[in-house]
């Protein structure tokens, strides 16, 4: 079974997101710009691994 990069990346994308959520305690300071940023590059991700670019 072989994951490609592109898997790796999608599933560590989603985990930050998650994380950076401004609704925990940790984040709620932060406001929305982590996870607007995050988010930004999830999507540009997932384009480029349904293109078969990535």
């Amino acid at each position: 079974m072989t994951i490609s990069l592109g898997t790796v990346l999608l599933v560590v994308l989603i985990l930050l997101l998650l994380g950076v959520i401004p609704t925990w305690s940790h984040s709620r300071s932060w406001g929305y710009a982590p996870s607007g940023v995050i988010g930004t590059i999830l999507i540009i991700v997932l384009v480029l691994l349904l293109l078969g670019r990535l």
